[in-house]
């Protein structure tokens, strides 16, 4: 049994490790799973450190599942959230969920038929529960126990709403570990709450224990916000290319290299042990962030994508010139205003943003920065699109879709 099964990316292991590690010894296979919810359409790298944990549970052959939230979605986990989410369709779920197989396959092997890992979804049971179902599990908590919770005191206390299904989250997502028979859920130490709430079902509906596996979540550790958060829409998605997988790697703050590492990457931990020691003797963060982009972008692309995306990167920031690969993006109109096609490009979220782009002097087109939020671009010739030093397309007349 590898020596990092129970400490790369663990924060805390509920009721305790030695009790997990005697499970794990017992010849029983045992399952374990990890739940994401589709709210946007990737899967990022604070996720994929989940799956690396599956994935050393896999190869000691143990039953691992996939669970996909695509029920609780509509919901939305309120953890660490200051606010109310906004509630989705079941139409925008089903649309995200498209590719998150494909995703997530880049780290778990899907293929494998001696020990098929299952992929499933909690519509299977939780949009079969009646009220009368409801009120059973409910009844195995208190309102004191729901708004105990950090975040829900908190809206309380500034006068912010607090809905009903956000207090039936965690009761939902504890229920999947009684549907999926789980003897372990893995999850990020946000959905340690949720995940405690399983372990209670589990205990009451299966007459058995059932451990919580909470795992690091990627941080700043020095102002504590999250790296990666899909509500924000920040992160780097599994599904991006190798040249944005590796700047915006390289665009990560120094302070987080060393949790990237262990987090992000295969890489033992003896090795990264010596590269935080190269840090501390005084190595530029800039060379050992490098070799973070390289070893990322090829994990999810291959050793000769990730080599084209280093030169790339190289030739942008420190010769000033355009990659060599451009993505495209084909655009209905023959002359378009530059605000609103930074927000075709997804370059901005609203017209707002492309505008304080501009003029914070950070847009350029065919290489000329542009000042004026009113112009309007003319594509009766491509032109290619930047914005800061990292985002390139290149725009022709076409039909509206990115290439």
């Amino acid at each position: 049994m590898s020596s990092e099964l129970l400490v790369r990316s663990i924060d805390t292991v509920y009721p305790d490790r030695e009790s997990l590690l005697s499970a794990l010894k017992s010849g029983k296979k045992l399952r374990i799973y990890a739940g994401i919810d589709p709210t946007a359409t990737y899967v990022h790298l604070g996720h994929a450190t989940n799956y690396f944990v599956l994935r050393r549970f896999h190869e000691l052959g143990h039953k691992v599942i996939v669970l996909i939230g695509d029920f609780t979605a509509m919901v939305g986990d309120p953890s660490d959230k200051s606010a109310t989410r906004k509630l989705l369709t079941r139409e925008q779920v089903l649309k995200n969920l498209k590719t998150f197989k494909e995703q997530i396959g880049k780290i778990l092997d899907f293929e494998n038929s001696e020990n098929p890992i299952e992929f499933r979804f909690n519509s299977e049971w939780l949009s079969k529960i009646n009220f009368e179902d409801l009120i059973g599990i409910a009844s195995n908590f208190t309102v004191q126990q729901m708004i105990e919770r950090d975040i829900f005191k908190k809206r309380i206390a500034e006068k912010k709403p607090l809905y009903l299904p956000e207090l039936l989250y965690p009761l939902m997502q504890g229920y999947d570990s009684v549907a999926l028979e789980a003897d372990v859920e893995v999850g990020g130490t946000d959905q340690t709450f949720n995940m405690l709430a399983g372990r209670s079902l589990v205990k009451k509906y299966l007459n058995k224990d059932k451990f919580v596996v909470s795992t690091t979540l990627l941080e700043n550790p020095v102002t504590g916000e999250k790296l990666m958060s899909k509500s924000l829409g920040t992160g780097i998605g599994l599904d991006e290319s190798s040249e944005s997988m590796f700047g915006k790697t390289m665009a990560l703050p120094d302070v987080a290299i060393i949790q990237c590492f262990t987090d992000c990457t295969t890489i033992p931990m003896e090795e990264i042990e010596e590269i935080d020691e190269q840090l501390k003797k005084g190595e530029n963060p800039r060379n050992l962030k490098v070799r973070l982009a390289f070893e990322i972008t090829k994990f999810y692309h291959s050793n000769e994508e990730a080599k084209v995306a280093q030169e790339n990167f190289d030739k942008v920031h420190r010769g000033g010139e355009m990659p060599e690969k451009i993505s495209e993006l084909s655009v209905g109109e023959v002359e378009v205003n530059i605000a609103d096609l930074i927000v075709k490009a997804g370059f901005a979220a609203s017209r707002s943003e492309s505008i304080r782009l501009i003029e914070q002097g950070g847009v350029k087109v065919d290489q000329e920065k542009i000042t004026d939020s009113k112009l309007r671009i003319n594509l009766k010739a491509p032109v290619v699109l930047q914005v800061g030093k990292l985002k390139f397309v290149k725009v022709k007349i076409g039909s509206e879709k990115s290439n």
